[in-house]
C-alpha cells in the first residue's frame, strides 16, 4: 500500500516539522512494515507553470515530426510574451493547457533547463511529459491539463510534486491497512491526536426506489448496496488532484468513473464497481455460477466458471466474477469507460446510439473472503479488489463508500443522485470476546494495568466493559480480532515492542538428549573423525533412481510412499533408500574437480506399511483425544533412521613416502563396522548379493536384536552397471545401515577399554583353512576360543601359494593377551593361544599352519 503523505495529513493533524522518516518509525512501532519513503519531487527547481497553447507551426525536413509552439505561459517569464518551444509530442492542440519547464530550471535527474537551438529554431523551456517530471513511466505524450487553469499557475504545487510517499507491505492480518483510512487510524494512535473518519458520511436511508438486487447466496455475500446516478457528462475528465493521488498510490489513472471508484477504494479500502444502467437488463443478482457457464472479464479474457465461483448476474446470466473482475457486457463506455476496481480499465469508443454512458449504477457489496480468494486464485486472477476482500472488508463501510463515490460522481461528473438507494443486509449478532484484564499483562510479562488494556483496545476500536474479566466487541473492520492473544497482541504493539523487556527464557530441566539421539551424534562424529564430510540430501525420489540402482521389481525398496503434491514430477516419492541422493552428491562433485570423496549421511527413510490418509481432520479448538492420535499416527508410514556412506579415489594420497591407496570394498566394510562399535557391538560380516552391489564384493552385516540375528545393511563395491547408470568412478563404495535396529540391539553406551599396568603378552598364529570359508568367522572362532585373557585379535597377513595345496589359503593373526591383576604366566598364554587355534578347528577346520 502506498501512502501520500499530503493525503494522509487530510485525516490526521501531524506535529508540525514531521517528515516522512518520522511517520515511518512511528508507524513500525506499532508494527506496520513500512519498507521505504519515496521523495517526489527531489531536486526539482521552478519555474515550472501551466501554459495556453496558442499556435503550432509544423516543421518539415526532418526525420520526425516536429512542432514549433507558442505558449501564453502568463508572468512567468518576466515579459508576459509567448514563449516559444520547439516540441515533438503530437497529442495537444491549439487551446489546450499543458504544463511547461522554463530556462533556469531543474527538473529531476538534475536535468538543468536553458534556452537552446534546436531543428533550426530556439526553444525557450520544455512541455514537459509525466515521465520527465517524474509523475510516471508515459513518456507517450505531453501532459494535457483539463480547461480552467490560468497561463502562469505554479505546476509544482497544482500537481503536487514534492511529496512523499511510504510504501507499506500490508500483512494479511491487517487488511484494513490497504486504506488510507486504516493507516491513517493507526498514524493517529501511533502520535495520539484524532482522526478525521473519512467514512463518516451522512448516508441515505435504504428504500424500495433503487435499482433491484437479489442475493440468493448470502453465504457468499452478506452485503449488497446499489445507488444510481444520472444526466452524467460522459466527456467528464478526471481532475488533476484525484489522478495525481491515484498515481502517488501507484495507480493508473483510467477514466473518471473508474478513477473514483479506485479513489474511493483507496480512501475507504471498500472495493467498488460501476455498471453501465442501459446495458444492464433486469435485476442484479449474486449467486454461485452453474456448471459450463462463460464470462468475458474486463480484461478481454472468455473465462469457464466453477460451480464454486460466486458471480454478479442480471437476466443474461453473469457479468461479473464478485469480488475480483466486472464483465465486457456492461463496462461503462465512452470518456467514463473504466474497469475493475484497481485493474486498469479499457476506455471504450463512445457508443453509437448512447454517445457515451450517461447513467451508472454503483455497486458497494461484502463478498466472504474465502470464497474470493479461491476464486482469484481458481482463474489465476489477482486484482486490487480480490487483494482487500481476501483480507476482509469492513462490511459497515460499504454504504459509505456508495455514498462518497455517488457524490463524487455529482460533483465531477455532473450527474444527478438517483433518489433510490437498495441495501440487502444479513443481520449478524456482533462477535465478542472475553478476555481477562492482565492477560496481556501475563503475554508480555509487563504489568500494564487496566486502565492501559483497556485505554489500547478502545484505540483499536474495540468496545471494552467489565473489570477484572473483560468483555471486548471487536470494530467490524478488524475480523483478524478472533482470540484473546489476537487482543494481547494489539496492546503489546501499541505500547511499543522497544518496551519490552529482554528476557532469556527458563525451559523446564529435561532428561537430556535419548539414546536414539545419542546414538545419531556418535554415528556422525566416528564417520567424520574417520575422513568421512556428511552431506544432506532431498528425501524424494523417483523410480528412475530406483532403475539406475538395478533393483529387481518385487524390492521392498520399489514400494514407494507418493506425495499428492510433489515438487518435482520426477521425484514424486518419498526414499526409501539414501544411496540415490548421495551418490548424486557424489557425482556432482567429482564432476567438479574432487576426485578423491568420502561422504555419509544419517536420515530417515519412508515405507508405506501402514501408509494411509487418516479418518478424520484433527481439530483446532481443542486437544486430539488419544484415539484421534492414534489414528493419525497409524495414518503415518514407517521412518526408520538409517545411516550411508559412499566412497571413491584414493583412501591414502600418494606422495614421496609412495603410492596413494585406494579405496576399496574393505574400507566401506570397516565403516560399516565402526559404525557398528557405536552401539556398543561387533558385527557379523558374511558374504552377500544384494543390488546395488557388486555380487562377489558385498558384505552383510548381521547382529542379535532379543535373541535373533537380525539384518543391520549391507557395505562393499557397487556394481559396475550401476557405476555405469550413475555416471560414477570406477570402483566406487557404498553402505547403509538401520540406525534404529542398531540401537535396538545395542547396550547402550560404548564401553571405554579397560587400562592394565601389567605386561601384555603377544602371539602369533597361522592357519590353513579352505579358501571358501571366510576370515570372520575364523576370527569369531580365535575370539570364542581365547576367553577373557585376549585383549584384542588383529588379521595382519593373508597367503596362498602352491604348498598349502589348490583351494586353500593362510590366515595369520596377532593375539594380545593381558590379565587385568598380574602378569601372565607362559603356561595361561599357551594355555589361551591353544584354546583359540581349537576352537578355530572345530567351527572351521582351520588347521595350524607347520603344525
Amino acid at each position: 500500500m502506498r501512502v501520500p503523505l499530503s493525503w494522509l495529513r487530510e485525516y490526521v493533524d501531524l506535529p508540525a516539522g514531521q517528515t516522512g522518516r518520522d511517520v515511518q518509525a512511528r508507524l513500525i512501532d506499532a508494527g506496520l512494515e513500512v519498507e521505504t519513503v519515496e521523495q517526489h519531487g527531489a531536486g526539482l527547481k521552478g519555474p515550472l507553470v501551466v501554459g495556453e497553447v496558442l499556435a503550432i507551426e509544423e516543421l518539415t525536413g526532418f526525420r520526425k515530426p516536429i512542432r514549433y509552439c507558442q505558449v501564453d505561459v502568463g508572468g512567468a517569464n518576466g515579459t508576459g510574451e509567448p514563449q516559444n518551444i520547439v516540441c515533438g509530442a503530437r497529442n495537444f492542440q491549439v487551446g489546450d493547457s499543458v504544463v511547461v519547464v522554463l530556462p533556469g530550471a531543474v527538473l529531476p535527474g538534475d536535468f538543468a533547463i536553458a534556452a537552446r537551438k534546436t531543428y533550426g529554431k530556439v526553444s525557450e523551456g520544455m512541455i514537459c511529459s509525466a515521465a520527465e517530471l517524474g509523475m510516471s513511466e508515459d513518456h507517450a505524450g505531453i501532459i494535457v491539463l483539463p480547461p480552467g487553469h490560468r497561463p502562469g499557475t505554479d505546476a509544482i504545487a497544482l500537481l503536487e510534486l514534492a511529496d512523499e510517499v511510504l510504501d507499506i507491505a500490508v500483512t494479511p492480518d491487517r487488511g484494513y491497512c490497504l486504506s488510507l483510512r486504516g493507516v491513517a487510524r493507526e498514524t493517529a494512535t501511533a502520535y495520539g491526536v484524532p482522526l478525521r473518519d473519512p467514512a463518516l458520511l451522512d448516508v441515505a436511508p435504504p428504500n424500495a426506489h433503487g435499482h433491484p438486487v437479489e442475493v440468493a447466496d448470502q453465504a457468499g455475500c452478506d452485503r449488497f448496496t446499489a445507488r444510481t446516478v444520472t444526466g452524467l457528462d460522459p466527456l467528464a475528465q478526471s481532475p488533476v488532484w484525484l489522478t495525481r493521488r491515484l498515481q502517488k498510490a501507484g495507480m493508473r489513472p483510467v477514466s473518471l468513473a473508474v478513477d473514483i471508484t479506485n479513489y474511493v477504494m483507496l480512501e475507504l479500502g471498500q472495493p467498488l464497481h460501476a455498471y453501465d444502467r442501459a446495458r444492464l437488463d433486469g435485476p442484479i443478482g449474486v449467486r454461485r455460477a452453474a456448471p459450463g457457464e462463460k464470462l468475458t472479464t474486463l480484461d478481454g479474457v472468455r473465462r469457464t466458471l466453477d460451480p464454486e465461483d460466486l458471480v454478479i448476474t442480471d437476466r443474461r446470466g453473469p457479468i461479473g466474477l464478485a469480488g475480483v473482475m466486472g464483465g465486457a457486457e456492461t463496462e461503462i463506455t465512452g470518456a467514463a469507460a473504466g474497469g475493475e476496481p484497481g485493474e486498469p480499465g479499457e476506455a471504450g469508443a463512445p457508443g453509437e446510439e448512447t454517445g457515451g454512458t450517461t447513467e451508472v449504477v454503483v455497486e458497494a457489496a461484502h463478498f466472504d473472503p474465502v470464497t474470493v480468494a479461491r476464486t482469484a486464485r481458481r482463474h489465476r486472477l489477482s486484482s486490487e479488489a480480490s487483494r482487500r476482500f481476501e483480507r476482509g472488508v469492513d462490511p459497515e463501510a460499504a454504504a459509505a463508500a456508495a455514498q462518497r463515490a455517488v457524490d463524487l460522481l455529482v460533483l465531477l461528473a455532473g450527474g444527478s443522485a438517483g433518489a433510490g438507494v437498495t441495501e440487502v443486509a444479513v443481520a449478524a449478532a456482533p462477535r465478542t470476546l472475553t478476555i481477562p484484564a492482565d492477560h496481556p499483562d501475563r503475554v508480555a510479562g509487563v504489568g500494564y494495568g487496566r486502565a492501559t488494556v483497556v485505554r489500547r483496545l478502545q484505540d483499536v476500536g474495540c468496545e471494552v466493559t467489565g473489570q477484572d474479566e473483560l468483555t471486548v466487541t471487536p470494530p467490524s473492520w478488524r475480523p483478524d480480532l478472533t482470540d484473546p492473544n489476537d487482543l494481547a497482541e494489539e496492546v503489546i504493539r501499541l505500547e511499543g515492542y522497544g518496551n519490552l523487556p529482554s528476557t532469556l527464557p527458563r525451559p523446564p530441566a529435561g532428561r537430556g538428549l535419548t539414546g536414539r539421539q545419542r546414538l545419531h551424534r556418535r554415528v556422525g562424529r566416528a564417520l567424520a573423525g574417520a575422513g568421512c564430510t556428511e552431506v544432506l540430501s532431498y528425501p524424494f525420489l523417483g523410480e528412475a533412481a530406483l532403475d539406475q540402482l538395478g533393483l529387481d521389481a518385487d524390492d521392498p525398496r520399489r514400494s514407494l510412499v507418493r506425495l499428492v503434491n510433489p515438487l518435482a514430477d520426477t521425484e514424486p516419492a518419498l526414499r526409501t533408500t539414501l544411496l540415490p541422493g548421495l551418490l548424486a552428491a557424489l557425482r556432482r562433485n567429482h564432476g567438479r574437480g574432487e576426485h578423491d570423496l568420502a561422504l555419509f549421511e544419517t536420515g530417515l527413510v519412508f515405507r508405506p506399511a501402514g501408509a494411509g490418509r487418516p479418518g478424520a481432520r484433527l481439530p483446532v479448538d481443542r486437544r486430539p483425544t488419544d484415539e484421534e492420535l492414534a489414528a493419525l499416527t497409524g495414518a503415518l508410514p514407517e521412518q526408520p533412521r538409517h545411516a550411508a556412506a559412499v566412497f571413491c579415489g584414493l583412501r591414502r594420497p600418494g606422495g614421496w613416502w609412495g603410492e596413494g591407496q585406494p579405496v576399496s570394498w574393505a574400507d566401506a566394510v570397516e565403516a560399516g563396522r565402526r559404525t557398528a562399535r557405536e552401539a556398543g557391538i561387533e558385527p557379523v560380516v558374511r558374504q552377500a548379493r544384494y543390488a546395488p552391489w557388486h555380487p562377489g564384493r558385498c558384505a552383510a552385516l548381521y547382529t542379535a536384536v532379543d535373541g535373533e540375528e537380525r539384518l543391520l545393511g549391507h557395505a562393499g563395491e557397487l556394481h559396475p552397471r550401476v557405476v555405469k547408470a550413475l555416471g560414477l568412478p570406477e570402483r566406487t563404495c557404498a553402505l547403509e545401515l538401520d540406525l534404529d535396529l542398531l540401537e535396538r540391539a545395542g547396550g547402550g553406551l560404548p564401553q571405554a577399554p579397560g587400562i592394565s599396568a601389567f605386561p601384555v603378552a603377544t602371539q602369533d598364529v597361522a592357519l590353513v583353512v579352505d579358501a571358501s570359508v571366510p576370515a570372520a568367522e575364523v576370527t569369531a572362532a580365535l575370539r570364542s576360543g581365547a576367553g577373557d585373557l585376549l585383549e584384542s585379535l588383529r588379521l595382519f597377513d593373508v597367503f596362498t601359494g602352491e604348498q598349502l595345496g589348490a583351494g586353500r589359503r593362510s590366515l595369520a593373526y596377532a593375539l594380545r593377551f593381558r590379565a587385568p591383576d598380574r602378569t601372565l604366566t607362559a603356561e595361561e598364554i599357551t594355555a589361551a593361544r591353544d584354546g583359540a587355534v581349537a576352537a578355530a578347528a572345530e567351527r572351521t577346520g582351520a588347521v595350524l599352519r607347520g603344525g
